[in-house]
């Protein structure tokens, strides 16, 4: 399904579910059902996060945090297209991972029935609900049976209504980075919930610390598959890698392709340096209008030639990676690449992937950001200028510092 028809679905027929369950759960509580108990301990834990494959990136500290605090049984829910973006982090076994296709309104309720019977099944005792602003979510916490369930709460905020029925509501704060969000709703899970608003604690800021390596053999396969492209690639050359694109939820995130053009040109200039265009096949068009600009042979649109194991792959044979905020970053987090990633929509302070070696572009405008949890991450923009104001001399000084490193 599009995003706006899911948006929509979430919006006009989550909002009066959320307040049904909300009445219920309110009646139960008088009569002392769905009320956590002193001493209680997750055993087995689910984490909520479907439509985001950046996100799950970022939830990495907050799944390792609850493994540590609770040494508990993990577990991950997120739509079949992203499972991918789970797998790569090697931190949740395969069969601990839920999946609900989306490509239809008919295999989502499907798919969500099935996962709501596992869930019980399983007799998962704690939702993580990683949503800032999908009813979604908030309504297969409540009929999941779990006794407790963490997530966002809107408080005296107007919109993010999700219901009332979080036995740990954490007041979502648009000044941490997302992150420390994630992690403040695991530490929720060990604090007094008469405490409002939680979480009245502080947040370190922790960087990824899980780095997915390539073998030797992995990098070698790479290369060759690079060499078929261009057989002057060698371990010893420059790749600059380019991401162009950005997700459909929210497409303005990206910069514009003429820069991306000129940009390319710049790069080219530099000695034994390629650049490799990547993304999925439905993204060849950007790719193509980069390569026919440039007619050079070093510049080699990559798309749909990698999954997402491969890609990693690739970021650890590549000096440096360029793209639009979207998941690409995030997954190059967990490599020693140098990563420019453009922002405007968004910002950098709350959508930085955690890695020492990763460099926010952003104009830093007074409009920006103009998407987040309180608007449903949809905005008016229909000119994203903030994105057109990072000038391609800019971004070319900073990749060949990236270069030398």
């Amino acid at each position: 399904m599009k995003p706006d028809t899911m948006r929509r679905i979430d919006r006009w027929i989550g909002v009066p579910i959320c307040f049904i369950f909300s009445i219920f759960t309110s009646i139960q509580r008088l009569f002392g059902f769905r009320k956590i108990k002193k001493g209680f301990k997750p055993r087995k834990m689910l984490f909520l996060e479907l439509s985001e494959m950046g996100s799950t990136i970022l939830a990495y500290p907050a799944m390792k945090k609850a493994k540590q605090l609770f040494n508990a049984e993990i577990f991950f829910m997120i739509f079949k297209e992203n499972d991918q973006s789970v797998k790569v982090l090697d931190i949740i076994p395969k069969k601990n991972i839920i999946t609900i296709r989306s490509k239809s309104f008919f295999l989502l309720a499907l798919d969500t029935l099935a996962a709501l019977w596992k869930i019980r099944s399983l007799k998962i005792d704690t939702i993580v609900d990683l949503e800032l602003f999908s009813r979604f979510t908030s309504i297969l916490s409540y009929l999941s049976g779990a006794k407790a369930i963490s997530g966002f709460y809107k408080y005296h905020m107007e919109g993010l209504y999700r219901g009332n029925f979080l036995t740990h509501k954490v007041q979502y704060n648009p000044h941490y980075h997302i992150s420390r969000s994630f992690m403040s709703l695991v530490h929720a899970l060990g604090a007094d919930v008469r405490e409002l608003p939680l979480l009245k604690q502080h947040i370190p800021s922790d960087m990824i610390s899980a780095k997915v390596k390539s073998s030797a053999e992995q990098k070698s396969s790479m290369l060759k598959k690079l060499k078929n492209e261009h057989n002057h690639i060698t371990s010893n050359s420059k790749i600059v890698l380019f991401n162009p694109n950005a997700s459909e939820l929210l497409p303005i995130r990206r910069w514009p392709i003429a820069y991306y053009q000129q940009l390319a040109k710049n790069i080219l200039s530099l000695k034994d340096t390629f650049i490799v265009i990547t993304g999925v096949a439905s993204e060849k068009p950007d790719a193509q209008a980069i390569c026919n600009h440039v007619q050079d042979d070093r510049c080699i649109d990559f798309t749909g030639k990698t999954n997402l194991r491969e890609l990693v792959d690739l970021y650890n044979v590549s000096k440096v990676l360029i793209t639009n905020d979207s998941g690409p970053a995030h997954f190059a987090s967990l490599t020693d690449i140098e990563i420019f990633v453009f922002f405007g929509p968004e910002t950098p302070k709350l959508y930085k992937p955690l890695s020492k070696n990763c460099h926010g572009l952003y104009a830093d405008f007074a409009c920006s950001p103009c998407v987040s949890a309180f608007n449903h991450r949809k905005t008016s923009c229909t000119n994203a200028r903030c994105l057109k104001a990072i000038q391609v001399k800019g971004v070319f000084d900073q990749v060949k510092k990236g270069l030398a490193k």
